[in-house]
């Protein structure tokens, strides 16, 4: 397996390709200096610096299983992990230079997936009790309880803050197969943004508050596995002018994660070529 970690510029309407790596990297974030990529690969965690792409090792301590649900602070100070560890995945904070990470999930499983444009308040997917539905949680970072903002409809997945904070953008296959819906952040107003035959994944509104990114897979896919034959669409936050920009081999790690660099011109995201 070959990973492509590329960058999409908006402008343009084209990639380049920021690393070539044997084996599999996923899930790229952007750090708000604009400077450098974090990304995961085999329970890892690593930094690309733009200026000379390389993977460079970003210490996580007694986290050693982490997942591709990572992220960086709207400040930059701080990173969340999802981490596995006896109890299934939980949630971590750290430093953003690295060290050892404070575990904040109250249960698990958990995973993360979007901080609010404040840095108060977390985004993630739980499962809770005996059913193990999968849920849209969040958590104020201030120690109060998490607030489960889905019911159990269907497998609710992706969560992503609008760029004002007001709104959170979703997956969810409540009423048939997974479609991207937006709700309030405090869980009110829940509708679909739109609907059509393939298997929308990983919604991340841009910036500016005007586009949201997001990966669909073929029709008939089920759950978000890895190298099936994908693209990544825009539309704008209705859900109107939708349009595929590109078309690879992807899925499970391309666009796991907020991805949209500060100033909203460009993203990046993973591509693969099996062996």
């Amino acid at each position: 397996m070959q990973s492509f970690l590329e960058i999409y510029d908006l402008a343009s309407g084209t990639s380049r390709t920021i690393l070539t790596q044997d084996g599999v990297i996923e899930a790229p974030n952007w750090d708000p200096s604009g400077q450098t990529l974090l990304i995961n690969g085999g329970g890892k965690l690593y930094r690309v610096p733009l200026d000379a792409p390389r993977l460079v090792p970003v210490p996580t301590g007694s986290a050693e299983k982490l997942n591709n649900d990572h992220g960086i602070s709207p400040d930059g100070k701080q990173i969340v992990i999802s981490n596995h560890r006896g109890r299934g995945s939980e949630i971590f904070l750290l430093p953003a230079e690295g060290g050892e990470p404070t575990p904040i999930s109250p249960d698990s499983p958990s995973w993360w997936h979007g901080w609010s444009p404040d840095g108060k308040m977390l985004a993630y997917v739980a499962a809770r009790g005996d059913k193990k539905v999968i849920d849209v949680y969040t958590m104020a970072l201030d120690g109060s309880p998490e607030k489960r903002l889905t019911m159990g409809e269907g497998h609710c997945d992706g969560p992503d803050f609008s760029a004002d904070g007001t709104r959170i953008y979703y997956n969810c296959d409540r009423d048939g197969h997974a479609q991207i819906w937006v709700m309030k952040a405090d869980g009110s107003d829940q509708r679909k943004l739109f609907a059509d035959e393939y298997v929308n994944w990983f919604p991340h509104p841009s910036p500016d508050g005007k586009t949201v990114l997001y990966l669909a897979y073929p029709t008939g896919t089920t759950g978000h596995p890895a190298n099936l034959h994908v693209a990544l669409c825009l539309t704008d936050t209705e859900g109107q002018n939708r349009r595929r920009i590109l078309e690879f081999t992807g899925g499970q790690g391309t666009i796991n994660v907020p991805n949209w660099s500060p100033d909203g011109t460009q993203f990046a995201y993973v591509r693969y070529q099996p062996d």
